[in-house]
């Protein structure tokens, strides 16, 4: 009698370990919540920064722009509206002033101004958009934290001297061969030519790189 309500006893635990067996398989086999997939987990797709002139230029050179831009502490869309002003809009790194300056690529490098960084005028011209932005950023450089606003910008670019000059500064006087080359930027034709007109032309050009088609 003592075996068998020992073995009684011992066969009664079979079914309750199986069922414990059985719920614990099917725990191992459900996800825990850590491994569920969680919202916070799920970073949220961040839009795209759109840009002037966004859409007329390559993904890369947009994305490298905006670099440069974050760097110089500089509005990538007063960069963008810059070279696009320069270039006449192809933003074309050959492209040379029509005046017959010299002056060459993106932001219209002088040949003095591309011996000063270490290259020229043809090897400028010779580059892709893309890698000439290098040299763009090598220029712009010196004034970064200073191009806060689209004339300052421009400055940099055409007149270093006035990046810190309120609008009504003079650039350029008639008579002076400054005034030959950029006498188109003489909006009141008074014969001179202001930070404040000289800004004016690229704003314009701003604008219309804002818009629909062209902003991206």
């Amino acid at each position: 009698m003592a075996q068998l309500s020992i073995f009684t006893s011992l066969f009664s635990w079979l079914p309750r370990w199986m069922a414990a067996s059985a719920d614990t398989a099917a725990t191992a086999a459900s996800p825990t919540p850590a491994a569920a997939a969680s919202p916070l987990s799920q970073k949220p797709v961040q839009p795209e920064t759109r840009i002037a002139w966004g859409a007329r230029v390559s993904g890369e050179f947009k994305r490298k722009t905006i670099a440069i831009s974050r760097r110089l502490n500089m509005d990538p869309s007063h960069l963008m509206a810059i070279m696009a002003f320069e270039t006449g809009r192809s933003f074309d790194p050959a492209v040379s002033n029509r005046a017959g300056s010299g002056a060459t690529g993106l932001i219209q490098f002088m040949p003095a101004t591309a011996r000063g960084l270490g290259t020229t005028t043809g090897r400028l011209a010779a580059m892709d958009a893309v890698d000439q932005l290098d040299y763009v950023e090598k220029y712009l450089a010196p004034h970064a934290g200073r191009m806060t606003d689209l004339a300052s910008a421009y400055m940099a670019v055409l007149f270093p001297r006035a990046v810190d000059k309120q609008p009504g500064y003079v650039l350029f006087r008639k008579g002076s061969k400054a005034y030959k080359l950029n006498r188109g930027l003489d909006t009141d034709g008074n014969g001179s030519v202001t930070k404040a007109e000289a800004a004016a032309k690229v704003q314009a050009v701003l604008t219309e790189g804002l818009r629909p088609g062209l902003i991206g």
